[in-house]
């Protein structure tokens, strides 16, 4: 079990900005913070940088023709802007990618494996093991099937716990509930709660307000790389602009209606 000391900060981005092919500003002057123990939801359309955040703070950037021009990143007290992304998971960061990505011709059981990799305790890998199969029962019964066979659900499912597998203080999930079933996004919430409850502080990217706000204890807003609103959850859930533009469910207007709506200029920045 991961312990996060309350009133603390686990990470601290501030005023970054982020340049794509030294040509595309994506990040504008950013800032979020998640405090140690805590859930933190980042919302936003497609476009709006959540992924870019996040590739950002686990030093992805580079691969995909990124780089960081302003701001700093600091993880748990140490900055860790533009560092390597080994070097980041070693300091207690892991990232569950959109789309799952597991490795698909290996089996339950190699996956797992594969996510303790920066470490060196076999003891304490063994732990964090047992600690995967309780969370995920499907994955213990299914720990010797090559991965590639599995549900979406259950893809996700092994995307976490090979995340998990590393004991990181902070997880990053990118769209955990993307393409699954209501039943199984519900799962999904309380998968991430019972994580969190573990001791694990949460960045969770999401375009499924309903399910992040729900279990998030605050939240932020983008739009165009910039934060637009933040707060706490179930004060962005109540909010009639963030209803009507990200959720879908104002009573005045359809979803269809409200997509092509000219936002009202009064976002609190």
């Amino acid at each position: 079990m991961v312990n996060g000391a309350k009133g603390r900060t686990v990470l601290l981005v501030k005023n970054l900005e982020v340049v794509y092919d030294d040509v595309v500003l994506v990040l504008r002057g950013l800032s979020i913070e998640v405090p140690a123990g805590e859930i933190v939801a980042v919302l936003g359309a497609n476009g709006a940088g959540k992924t870019t955040l996040l590739r950002a703070v686990s030093g992805l950037l580079a691969p995909h023709r990124g780089k960081i021009t302003k701001g700093t990143v600091t993880l748990d007290g140490t900055d860790i802007t533009g560092a390597d992304p080994a070097r980041i998971v070693r300091r207690g960061l892991a990232q569950v990618l959109e789309g799952r990505r597991v490795f698909a011709e290996i089996t339950v059981d190699e996956n797992l494996r594969a996510g303790a990799y920066t470490r060196r305790s076999r003891t304490e890998v063994g732990e964090s093991y047992a600690r995967v199969l309780d969370l995920f029962p499907v994955l213990a019964e299914r720990r010797k099937a090559v991965a590639g066979y599995l549900s979406g659900g259950e893809q996700q499912m092994l995307a976490i716990g090979r995340a998990l597998m590393a004991s990181p203080r902070l997880l990053l999930l990118d769209e955990p509930s993307l393409g699954l079933a209501p039943r199984l996004v519900e799962q999904v919430r309380d998968i991430v709660a019972q994580i969190n409850q573990q001791g694990t502080s949460v960045l969770l990217i999401e375009q499924n307000a309903v399910m992040a706000l729900a279990v998030a204890h605050s939240g932020y807003v983008l739009e165009t790389g910039k934060v637009v609103k933040h707060g706490p959850a179930a004060d962005l859930l109540a909010d009639e602009d963030i209803r009507e533009f990200y959720l879908g469910a104002s009573e005045r207007r359809s979803f269809a209606e409200v997509k092509t709506y000219r936002r009202r200029k009064r976002w609190s920045v």
